[in-house]
C-alpha cells in the first residue's frame, strides 16, 4: 500500500551511481533548456516571470515522490499557462496582488481536484476527452498564444484578451510598431524557426554526432535569451523602449497561503477543473508514449495523484499551476533521464538560478520570450492529424471544428465543455444505432459473414442477425425495431438467432426490450435464440427470469445454431 501511493519507493532502493550520473546530466540539459520556458509561460499567464522559476522547483520535488513516470518532467506548460490567464483575468486585474493569490487559490484547487480524483482512481476521465476534441482543442488554443504574443513582437500594448478583439486592436496599433522590439522579436523568432527547420541536419552535415546535432538544435531558445540579454544591456535598449524582464527577486521561492475568499473559489472552480483535466491528459499521454518506449507503464490513477501534490506544492510556494511539460519532457528523455531523480537535480539547478543568477536576467527581452512561446506552439497545431480526420470521420472531423471554432471565438472553457458534450453526444448517437447484419455461412466452413458482402449460404426459415454492438437504455427500442422489421418482411421465418459476440453489456433497459422481443415473436410463432453469449453476459442473464422464458435456446457458437436450426421442419 505504500509503494502504491509513494512510488519513489519501487526505485530508490535500486539506485547507483551509473543511473545517478545519467540523472544528473539530464537535469542540468533541462535546467538551461527550460529556464527560458518557465519565465515565458508566466508571463503568458500574466504573473511575474518568476512564479514560473517558483513553480518549477517544489512541484517537481513533489512529483518525484508521488510520480510513476521515470521521463515526466513537471512544471509550467503552454496550455495550462493559457487557460490560467484567461481564468484569472475574469476574477482580478493583471499585475495586482488579487491575481496572483487568485493564481495561488487557482492552483489549490487544481491539486486538491486531482489527488481526490487519483484516491478515487478516477484515471478514467481522460477517456471523455477524444482525441480530435483534444486536437482541435490544442490547435485552437495554439493559436491563440500566438496571437496572444502578437503585441509583443511587435512592440504594440495590446490590452484585449479575446481573439477578434485583439486583432482588431493590432490593426489600429500598426502604426506605433516599436522597431527595435520588432527587430529583436522578429530576429528571435526566425532564428529559432530556421533552427528548429534546418539546424539538426545542418550540424549533422557539419559532421557533429545526432545527440550533439539534437542538444544544439534543442537549445535554440537559450541562445537565443543569451545574446538578446547581452545586446539589450549592451545598448541599453530598454531605455529607447524595448520591454525587458526587470528585476527578478533572488532567492528561494517564499511559503504562501491561498487565501479563502468564497466567490473567489467558486468563480475557479470550473477554470480548475478543465485546468486539472486537461493538464492530465496532456501528462498521461506523454508518459504513457514514452513508458512504452522503454517497455516501462505508468498508473494513470497515481498520476493524479503524482500532479495533484505537485499543484499543492505550487499553491504553498508562490507557483502557478503546473503539469507534465511536453518539451521538457522530451528533452529530458533525449538527454537520458533513467529516474525522476533527474527531475530533483533540474529542480536544483533552476533553484540555484532562482538564488544567484537572476540578475543576469533582468535585461532579457519580452519579445525573446514572445518568440521562444510562438515557436514552442507550434507542436499544439497537427494539421496532418487534422487532414487525416476530415478523410476518415467527418463526424469527428465536425466535433474537432467545433471545439476549434468555439475556442476562438468564446474561449478555452466554451471550447473544451462544447468539445466534450459533442464527442458524447455523437457516441450515444451511434451506438443508438447499432450496427447490425444478417450473416450466412461461408460454404464448407464454419465462418459466418455479412449476405450483403458475401455469398453465403441461408435458409429461408432462419435468420441469423449478428448485433454489433452492447445493449443499453439509448439502443433497446432499436434493435426492437430492426428485428420487428425483419420479421414483418419474412413471413416463413420461424426462427431468429441473435448473434451476440459483439456484446459486452446487455442492461436493464435492453433486458426489457429481450422480454418484449421474445414475447412479440412467439405471438408471431417465431423462437427466439440467442448464440456466442459472453460469460458476463450469460452471468447477468441467469440472474434474471429471461432465460427460463426464452422460446428458444443458447447455442455455444453460429455454427451450432445454424447446424440445428437449418433443415426443414418437419
Amino acid at each position: 500500500m505504500l509503494r502504491r501511493y509513494l512510488p519513489i519507493l519501487t526505485w530508490l532502493p535500486h539506485y547507483n551511481r551509473r543511473l545517478g550520473g545519467a540523472d544528473l546530466l539530464a537535469g542540468l540539459i533541462v535546467t538551461v533548456m527550460v529556464i527560458p520556458q518557465s519565465l515565458a509561460y508566466a508571463v503568458l499567464a500574466g504573473l511575474p516571470a518568476v512564479v514560473g522559476l517558483y513553480a518549477s522547483l517544489l512541484p517537481a520535488l513533489a512529483y518525484v515522490v508521488l510520480g510513476t513516470s521515470r521521463t515526466l518532467a513537471v512544471g509550467p506548460v503552454a496550455i495550462v499557462a493559457l487557460m490560467t490567464g484567461v481564468a484569472l483575468s475574469g476574477v482580478a486585474t493583471p499585475g495586482t496582488p488579487e491575481y496572483l493569490q487568485a493564481a495561488l487559490i487557482l492552483s489549490l484547487l487544481s491539486g486538491l481536484m486531482l489527488l481526490l480524483m487519483g484516491l478515487l482512481r478516477m484515471g478514467f476521465v481522460a477517456n471523455f476527452l477524444s482525441h480530435p476534441v483534444i486536437a482541435g482543442f490544442l490547435a485552437a488554443s495554439g493559436l491563440l498564444i500566438a496571437a496572444s504574443q502578437i503585441g509583443h513582437l511587435l512592440g504594440v500594448e495590446l490590452t484585449a484578451r479575446d481573439l477578434l478583439p485583439r486583432l482588431v486592436e493590432l490593426v489600429r496599433g500598426l502604426p506605433a510598431i516599436h522597431l527595435p522590439t520588432l527587430a529583436i522579436g522578429a530576429g528571435s523568432l526566425l532564428f529559432l524557426l530556421l533552427l528548429r527547420q534546418y539546424g539538426r541536419s545542418t550540424l549533422r552535415g557539419l559532421g557533429l554526432s545526432r545527440p550533439l546535432a539534437d542538444l544544439i538544435t534543442r537549445s535554440g531558445p537559450v541562445f537565443a535569451v543569451i545574446v538578446t540579454t547581452l545586446v539589450t544591456w549592451q545598448f541599453e535598449l530598454d531605455a529607447i523602449g524595448v520591454a525587458v524582464i526587470g528585476d527578478i527577486p533572488q532567492g528561494l521561492p517564499p511559503l504562501s497561503i491561498p487565501g479563502f475568499d468564497v466567490s473567489l473559489w467558486q468563480a475557479l472552480l470550473v477554470p480548475a477543473l478543465l485546468i486539472s483535466v486537461v493538464g492530465f491528459v496532456e501528462s498521461v499521454s506523454m508518459g504513457q508514449m514514452l513508458a512504452a518506449r522503454r517497455r516501462e507503464r505508468i498508473s494513470p490513477n497515481q498520476e493524479l495523484v503524482g500532479l495533484g501534490g505537485a499543484n499543492l506544492a505550487a499553491a504553498f510556494t508562490s507557483g502557478m499551476p503546473v503539469s507534465g511539460g511536453l518539451t521538457r519532457t522530451v528533452i529530458n528523455y533525449d538527454a537520458g533521464a533513467q529516474t525522476p531523480l533527474a527531475g530533483m537535480f533540474a529542480a536544483i539547478g533552476i533553484g540555484a538560478v532562482t538564488l544567484f543568477l537572476t540578475p543576469a536576467l533582468a535585461y532579457l527581452p519580452i519579445a525573446t520570450l514572445a518568440a521562444t512561446i510562438t515557436v514552442s506552439i507550434l507542436t499544439l497545431i497537427d494539421i496532418p492529424l487534422i487532414r487525416q480526420t476530415w478523410r476518415y470521420s467527418r463526424s469527428d472531423f465536425f466535433a474537432m471544428a467545433v471545439t476549434i471554432l468555439l475556442t476562438l471565438v468564446e474561449g478555452v472553457e466554451t471550447g473544451i465543455i462544447s468539445g466534450v458534450a459533442i464527442s458524447i453526444g455523437l457516441f450515444l448517437y451511434r451506438t443508438s444505432r447499432p450496427h447490425s447484419a444478417l450473416v450466412g455461412r461461408i460454404p464448407g466452413t464454419e465462418h459466418f459473414r455479412n449476405v450483403e458482402r458475401h455469398e453465403t449460404e441461408t435458409a429461408s426459415h432462419v435468420a441469423l442477425l449478428r448485433i454489433d454492438e452492447s445493449l443499453y437504455f439509448a439502443n433497446a427500442r432499436y434493435l426492437e425495431d430492426t428485428v420487428y422489421d425483419l420479421v414483418a418482411t419474412r413471413p416463413e421465418l420461424e426462427h431468429v438467432v441473435l448473434i451476440c459476440s459483439a456484446v459486452n453489456l446487455i442492461d436493464a433497459s435492453a433486458l426489457e426490450s429481450l422480454d418484449a422481443i421474445n414475447a412479440r415473436l412467439r405471438d408471431s410463432r417465431v423462437t427466439l435464440h440467442l448464440a456466442e453469449v459472453k460469460g458476463p453476459v450469460m452471468d447477468r442473464l441467469k440472474c434474471s427470469d429471461f432465460l427460463d422464458d426464452m422460446t428458444g435456446r443458447v447455442f455455444l457458437s453460429t455454427f451450432a445454431a445454424w447446424r440445428e436450426l437449418s433443415r426443414p421442419s418437419q
